[in-house]
């Protein structure tokens, strides 16, 4: 077992809770009456002026999505290279607070969605903690969703679980440097993804840090990384973007959910199988869990 039982049940809700939120985001933007009078899914138009990406071709946004994850990476190693901490951190706050305002807006005024993400964001930068940290990473992936859904058809999105699943493989087990951002993400003080620690308190990224470079830690952490969340979620989206199309909004979305449930039981079993202090790419595990759920979806 990688982590102890409550640690492993706590990292499994928090994902699946992650997933709850996300696709309740992405179907807030979703214009059901717009949608049933044109019979074509109709999205409602981002807050703040964001502009949603648009391609001609929907079954190549895997593509386009693959060489931003690339590039991204590229841009991270570099900066880790050079160990310019103060540019990830911009990054990571322009990033978090701009997903997260707009999965905020969804429920809320967007003004008060703008403003508690940059504080939000803000905090996580310098007053880190488990609570916050968590709490915002549960909204930011339907914030991503609710942007990027709109690009891909379902042939893209089992493309993508496809393609990432090797990626993540290749990232983890051959070149490791999957491994080498995490380390930098948590000497930085900043990491993109659920985080767990084993006691109770503040997150400390130095301690952290030493989990991930050390076989005896001072202080033990689960984590999981943002593209675990990420990439499944959207999968989600895409197959509740489709059955919006054939089903009432209530049947559609609990339809949906159980591509969450599988993901998360696939979750459970790599966590429950996988051994102590050892990294695993996650996301071919979770996309087989996307792919059964999928199936059960169909014939239910």
């Amino acid at each position: 077992m990688k982590h102890i039982l409550k640690i492993t049940i706590a990292l499994v809700l928090f994902f699946f809770l992650a997933q709850f939120t996300g696709l309740l985001v992405v179907n807030q933007y979703i214009d059901h009456k717009k949608t049933i009078e044109t019979k074509t899914i109709v999205l409602k138009p981002l807050p703040y002026g964001l502009e949603r990406p648009e391609v001609k071709n929907q079954s190549a946004s895997f593509i386009y999505i693959m060489l931003a994850v690339l590039i991204g990476t590229l841009l991270l190693l570099f900066i880790v290279k050079t160990n310019i901490t103060l540019i990830w951190k911009l990054l990571f706050f322009l990033s978090v607070s701009i997903t997260l305002s707009v999965a905020l807006a969804a429920f809320l005024n967007v003004y008060v969605a703008g403003i508690l993400a940059v504080v939000v964001s803000l905090l996580r930068l310098y007053k880190p903690n488990a609570i916050i940290h968590n709490i915002s990473e549960i909204f930011i992936y339907g914030g991503i969703a609710a942007i990027l859904v709109n690009i891909f058809n379902l042939f893209a999105a089992f493309m993508l679980l496809a393609v990432i699943s090797i990626y993540d493989y290749i990232a983890v087990f051959k070149t490791r440097h999957m491994i080498k951002l995490a380390e930098f993400q948590s000497k930085s003080k900043v990491f993109a993804g659920l985080f767990i620690p084993y006691e109770k308190g503040k997150i400390s990224m130095k301690q952290t840090a030493q989990k991930l470079q050390t076989k005896k830690p001072k202080l033990k952490v689960a984590v999981l990384g943002g593209g675990d969340i990420g990439f499944t979620l959207i999968f989600a989206g895409v197959v509740m973007k489709g059955l919006m199309l054939k089903e009432a909004v209530l049947i559609g979305f609990l339809k949906t959910m159980i591509i969450p449930v599988f993901v998360s039981i696939a979750l459970l079993f790599l966590l429950l199988k996988g051994q102590e202090n050892k990294f695993y790419p996650a996301m071919p595990v979770l996309s087989l869990g996307c792919v059964l759920g999928y199936l059960v979806v169909l014939v239910v």
